[in-house]
């Protein structure tokens, strides 16, 4: 009598324990069921987030590519205007040369429209006058003659047309010139074509 009383207490036991388990997985279920919502709801804020975020750049990218496009029509547009500006200058410029040229032809088309014999020293002087306005046009323009008295030779100025060697120098210098050589505002615009003075070899 006493076994079987224990027995049913053992089964009673059992069944005591049986709602505790199923309580136990009910509450783990909801809890995972609740944690799922909230995760849930903190990726959804997230991607919320994300794309307020995108928008903001998208349009930020949008402002940034009007103002660059913007940028780039003005710099286009300076570009032009320079380039025009600098055309109109250059005519400009060659215009004012190209009539004081012409104001020294017209002193060339007189003198050889005068009929009346001129002696040999008036026609000189004529040509000098000429020669005189032009220069002066070319300086104006910052043309210069290079000088090439008591010069040693330079081949940054001169060009070597020919050489001689002599005993009354002790380095290369400019001794003849065939042609005049020019600078523009201090820079080479025609060497000087010249002969060279080289001091003489001594023979061994």
């Amino acid at each position: 009598m006493s076994k079987k009383i224990e027995i049913n207490k053992d089964i009673s036991e059992k069944d005591d324990q049986k709602p505790d388990e199923e309580v136990v997985k009910l509450v783990s279920k909801h809890k995972e069921k609740k944690e799922k919502t909230v995760d849930d709801k903190v990726l959804k804020n997230k991607i919320k987030k994300k794309d307020t975020e995108i928008k903001h750049l998208k349009k930020e990218i949008s402002t940034l590519k009007v103002e660059y496009l913007r940028q780039l029509a003005d710099k286009e547009n300076l570009r032009k205007r320079l380039e025009r500006e600098k055309s109109e200058y250059y005519q400009s410029a060659l215009s004012d040369i190209l009539t004081e040229f012409l104001n020294i032809l017209d002193n060339f088309e007189r003198a050889l429209q005068n009929d009346t014999p001129d002696t040999e020293e008036s026609f000189r002087e004529g040509v000098e006058m000429i020669y005189k306005m032009f220069m002066s046009v070319l300086n104006k323009q910052g043309v210069q003659p290079i000088d090439i008295k008591n010069t040693k030779f330079d081949p940054r100025f001169h060009q070597a047309f020919s050489t001689v060697e002599s005993s009354d120098v002790n380095e290369p210098m400019v001794g003849e010139e065939y042609q005049k050589g020019y600078t523009l505002h201090d820079r080479l615009l025609r060497p000087s074509l010249v002969k060279v003075v080289v001091p003489k070899k001594v023979k061994e």
